[in-house]
Order: structure tokens, then sequence, then C-alpha cells
């Protein structure tokens, strides 16, 4: 049995076509299908209610973030898998029944994610990832990852240099699409309601490793993303949960691996792209206003 969560916040156009696929390319595994709609503010909840009535819907009254939402549809779904996904994705070629069956022979593999592809069919490269250290998250702030993108060293942060066709093990895999097995949720908690929008995936892959589970790329099951449609009706609010889940998981994760002076010089890198990010929002908000 498979449990489906969607979280939605006003991406109703993008939720029905996302459900519609699940419905047509799902014909043989059991699952059902549960969103949790943040308060939009769009038509979302009276176009489930009018599409799909079978589906389990959770109404929020305001908008609790990502990690919460799903925690409430898990604390409630009955599947012994549970899969994260996007409003903005589309199934494709029975790819939910393909991850359950590899999963079904892996016993080990503890959280799965597929190839996801952008709108074009290119590789959407956050599909599979490293653990953001202080080292490989350097090299992809540098640009050195995209310079040398088949190296094991600077190109670690989206494993590039990885044939994306293979299956392979991997730190962490898209929050827009994760499967994970209930009986890893029962080992290693819920997802970390600190992390409003971002981060929460790494967070909680990088917890199932060191809980001894496996974290696998599946490349035989193909979805489509359409990235940054979630975050468009608020943009700065995406930008600014960005930036504080990176200081959230460094400070979890890895503070206490270094001292004062270096987990200085890293909140100080974080919060310089942050102010670098916010102004650019704020440019481009006067330059629309003169139009």
């Amino acid at each position: 049995m498979l449990s489906i969560i969607i979280v939605n916040y006003n991406t109703g156009r993008l939720l029905k076509d996302c459900i519609a696929s699940i419905y047509r390319e799902t014909t043989i595994l059991p699952f059902d299908i549960w969103v949790v709609d943040n308060s939009s503010t769009d038509a979302s909840v009276s176009m489930i209610q009018q599409n799909f009535p079978q589906v389990n819907l959770i109404e929020n009254k305001e908008n609790v973030g990502f990690a919460r939402a799903n925690n409430q549809a898990i604390a409630r779904c009955i599947g012994n898998y549970i899969l994260l996904l996007n409003p903005d994705t589309l199934i494709l070629q029975n790819a939910l029944e393909k991850i359950v069956d590899f999963m079904d022979g892996h016993p080990t593999v503890g959280i799965c994610g597929c190839k996801v592809l952008n709108e074009d069919g290119t590789l959407q490269l956050a599909c599979r990832r490293s653990i953001p250290t202080s080292g490989v998250a350097l090299f992809r702030l540098t640009g050195l990852s995209r310079l040398f993108p088949k190296s094991k060293i600077m190109a670690k942060y989206n494993l590039t240099y990885l044939d994306p066709n293979e299956a392979n093990e991997v730190d962490a895999v898209s929050g827009a699409f994760l499967m994970i097995r209930r009986k890893v949720v029962d080992n290693i908690g819920k997802l970390d309601e600190r992390f409003f929008m971002y981060g929460e995936e790494l967070d909680w892959c990088l917890r199932a490793k060191k809980a001894g589970w496996t974290v696998m790329y599946y490349p035989d099951a193909e979805i489509i993303h359409y990235k940054g449609e979630c975050s468009k009706s608020n943009s700065r609010k995406a930008a600014f949960e960005f930036y504080r889940s990176m200081y959230l998981f460094h400070k979890k994760h890895f503070a206490e691996n270094y001292n004062l002076v270096i987990n200085i010089i890293i909140y100080a890198g974080i919060a310089f792209k942050a102010l670098t990010a916010w102004r650019s929002f704020l440019f481009s908000a006067k330059v629309g206003s003169k139009r």
C-alpha cells in the first residue's frame, strides 16, 4: 500500500494535472492520496472536492509549511510506503509502481527518488545530491562544480559525474518526489518542522543514512517537475526560507564539528548569499514598478 502526500499552496491547476497523472499511470498498485492544503486562496480546495472526492483532504487555516503539512498526513495515512510529491509534477509511465517494485526487491533501501525531468526532457540535477558539507557547498557556490562537471571532487553537489541512466546510492534525493518506508519513519521520526519549505528532505535523508538505511536514485521511474511553480506565489518568502534552511541544516548537523571562527565564516557566507538574493528581488521590484 502506498500513501501519496501532496502539500498544496495556490497551485490548483497543476495539482489537478498531477492527481490525474497518478490515477492514469498507477493501475495495479493500491494507493491513497492525501492533499494537505496550506490555506490556498485559489480554487484548489473546490477543485479537489469536485474532481477527486476520493482524495483525503486536509485543510489548514494558515500556511504551516512543507514539513509540518506533510507530517499531518503522515500521522494519518496507513501506507507501508509514503511518497512526498510536489503538486507541480506529472507521473510518467507507471513510475510509482516501478519505484515500489524496486524497493520491494531491495529491503535495505529506506528512501528512493526517481529521475526528475524538466518540461523539455532534460535532467533536473537536484534529483540526486550529496549532503552539502562546507567543502561540497564551496565548489557549488564558486561555480567550480559547473566548470568541472565530471570531477568526483568538485561536482559532488549534484553528482554530475554519474550516469543519469544508472541507479546509484546517493546522499539525498529531491523533495519533489521522495518515497520512504513507513519503517524508516518509525525509526527516525517525521520531518523536522523547524524547516519551513527547504532542507527538510536533506535532513530526512541524512538521518536515514545515519540510522543504517540506504538512499537510492532509481532512473527507471520518471516524472516531470515544473520547478519553481510552487514558490511563485511568494518568491521572496521562498528565498528567505531557502537560506534559513541552509543555516538550520549546518547548525543541526555540522556546527559542532567546527570551531567558532569557521562557523561564523559559514554563517556570514549564507547571510551574504541571502542579502544578494534579496537585493535582486528589490531591484526587480523597482524595475517592475516603473513599467
